[in-house]
């Protein structure tokens, strides 16, 4: 028989002071794990894999559906991923949490799109540098990754480097740049128009790779971001890397994505993970801007709290929840 809803009560304090207060609490949250393991049986879930006994789902899993909606991936997405694993094990392997473990990060891995190459370009073969362009909103950290790439560039990768910005309407952007580039040894030219855009990309021609870091725009002013498609037209990068917090909402991040569509990114930067509520909308997010995952930072430590975007690293963060490498 169905738990009814009403057996499950609610309290103004969670404070039980006996024996049995704690058992009434066990009692409810074991009605409350039972109701949605029964809701579950009647979702799209419970197509394919048939399981032993009531036909609930197995413990393994149940657990790794609940971790997933805990950590705030959307619906769809954790029935996409529970559906797939309950059809891909057998009965006796759903009762293996390290086997259902496995295959869940290895489903959520494969729902996030990646560009290893992205991560550290090839020599172009006609020998002109390859360009870069951050863009974004303020506030998510552009200036800071422009750093720590440029950085992790030269110091780790060998590759000569060329600073641009644009971000003229900061100053204090303009001179954390400025000190950034001084002390990794670097050039920088600051442009105000994009016919200065298009000449400071012919005077760094001699680098490997230029970096441009653009002025922060609101995702709610179409006419500077107009603008910044106007200077990102003169530097015609090679890539365009659009930069979004991970201290940001899933509706927020897409909102900003859908904004920055005239400036034409094809790989997005993951910023600030170490300030995220949850992991979860990274999946959803970066599933659904249709862009590549370039990056990750997970700090402000100028080279090292960057990383390439993997696909499993961002999966198990959200099964494990802390940034451990």
């Amino acid at each position: 028989m169905p738990v009814r809803a009403s057996r499950l009560s609610t309290r103004s304090a969670f404070a039980p002071g006996t024996a049995a207060d704690s058992e009434q609490i066990q009692r409810e949250l074991s009605d409350i794990k039972l109701l949605v393991n029964q809701v579950l049986q009647a979702s799209p879930l419970s197509r394919g894999a048939a399981c032993s006994g009531a036909g609930l789902m197995p413990e393994a899993l149940f657990s790794h559906y609940l971790k997933l909606l805990e950590s705030q991936v959307s619906r769809d997405i954790a029935d996409e991923i529970i559906g797939a694993v309950r059809d891909e094990l057998t009965p006796g392997e759903l009762e293996d949490a390290d086997i259902v473990r496995s295959s869940v990060l290895r489903r959520l891995a494969g729902l996030i799109p990646v560009d290893e190459s992205a991560a550290l370009p090839v020599p172009r073969a006609d020998g002109r540098p390859i360009v870069i362009a951050l863009v974004g909103p303020t506030g998510v950290g552009k200036t800071t990754t422009i750093a720590k790439l440029a950085a992790a560039y030269k110091l780790r990768h060998g590759r000569s480097v060329g600073l641009i910005t644009s971000d003229t309407y900061r100053i204090a952007a303009v001179d954390q740049l400025r000190t950034y580039a001084s002390i990794i040894g670097l050039p920088l030219k600051v442009v105000l128009t994009p016919e200065e855009m298009a000449g400071a990309i012919g005077e760094l021609a001699e680098h490997d790779i230029i970096l441009i870091d653009t002025a922060g725009r609101s995702q709610h002013n179409a006419d500077r971001l107009e603008e910044l498609a106007t200077f990102l037209g003169a530097a015609r990068p090679d890539q365009t890397h659009l930069v979004l917090s991970s201290a940001s909402s899933e509706a927020v991040m897409l909102r900003t994505a859908q904004a920055f569509a005239p400036t034409r990114p094809d790989h997005v930067i993951l910023t600030q993970l170490d300030e995220a509520v949850n992991f979860g909308v990274l999946v959803s997010v970066a599933r659904k801007v249709s862009l590549t995952l370039s990056y990750v930072t997970t700090g402000q430590e100028v080279p090292d709290h960057i990383e390439a975007g993997r696909p499993d690293r961002i999966a198990r963060l959200l099964v494990e929840g802390n940034l451990g490498k």
